[in-house]
């Protein structure tokens, strides 16, 4: 306590004195939930989430060493809808899947898409709760109304794919409004308008949705920027710039993009009489 502060205590005013002790400290208050926030975003974010902030790069699985201490600070942070869903994350790596579906409900009540997600996978598949396709879909229909695109590729994946999705055209838009900042979203919106599913098809506008989720290192989208580059689809034809495009791919482990490659090296296969292969010429 500062000395002003332990001088205006011994006064007789108590009441004045607490009030400014307590104004004096809310700050400090404000700046440990802060690092809460902080250090549960460390562990547990949630790459996909939107609610994640752009600084903050997300883990794809909880380390089982880290997740004690991510249950303890997003715990402690719980007053963020962000820090709840990755609670729940923590939870569900701990196998505590009872506590799991608690911070997701609270974190869905505050609007988290990622949660309303989580909680629609559950419902869908029955894992931890009741089987309830419905209420999968009403969960699915929230996120995706709100941008999360896995929200709108979970709710084409009620009908099968987002391309053969009992309503294409709602899967295309609800992906359009998601593609603005998913680099998965402008993928399958970029899948949808190469093939023209839900509405005209426009090769030009998935190469370029294709180029911006390639630009942030989507496997996919550099498989078929790789394809539309060698073929001249929505563009001109740059076997240069393919090669490159299957090889990021490739490097990111695609198995498609690997072949592609293959390929390119070994263009002329030479058979036997009966159509069997004997050798690839290579370059």
């Amino acid at each position: 306590m500062t000395d002003w502060l332990s001088r205006l205590a011994t006064l007789a005013i108590p009441g004045l004195a607490v009030a400014l002790m307590a104004a004096a400290l809310t700050p400090l208050r404000a700046h440990a939930q802060s690092a809460d926030l902080v250090l549960c975003d460390r562990l547990a974010a949630d790459p996909s989430d939107p609610d994640k902030p752009a600084d903050v790069k997300g883990v794809p699985e909880i380390a089982a060493s880290d997740v004690a201490t991510a249950i303890k600070f997003c715990k402690q942070a719980s007053a963020s809808r962000r820090a709840l869903y990755e609670l729940g994350r923590a939870y569900a790596a701990n196998r505590q899947t009872a506590d799991a579906i608690a911070a997701w409900r609270k974190a869905s009540d505050k609007g988290s898409t990622s949660a309303m997600v989580e909680l629609g996978v559950l419902y869908a598949t029955g894992a931890g709760l009741a089987k309830d396709e419905a209420q999968a879909r009403k969960l699915f229909e929230r996120a995706a109304e709100a941008g999360n695109p896995r929200g709108v590729t979970n709710l084409a994946a009620l009908g099968g794919a987002a391309a053969t999705s009992a309503d294409p055209a709602r899967a295309r838009e609800l992906l359009a409004k998601a593609a603005e900042t998913n680099a998965e979203a402008q993928y399958q919106l970029g899948l949808m308008l190469a093939d023209g599913n839900g509405g005209p098809k426009d090769e030009a506008g998935a190469r370029a949705l294709f180029e911006k989720a390639a630009a942030q290192n989507h496997p996919g989208a550099l498989m078929q920027m790789g394809a539309f580059t060698e073929e001249g689809r929505g563009g001109p034809k740059d076997p240069s710039a393919a090669k490159s495009y299957y090889q990021r791919a490739a490097d990111l482990g695609d198995a498609d993009a690997k072949a592609a490659l293959k390929r390119l090296q070994c263009p002329v296969v030479l058979k036997d009489k009966r159509g069997n292969v004997v050798s690839d010429l290579c370059f």
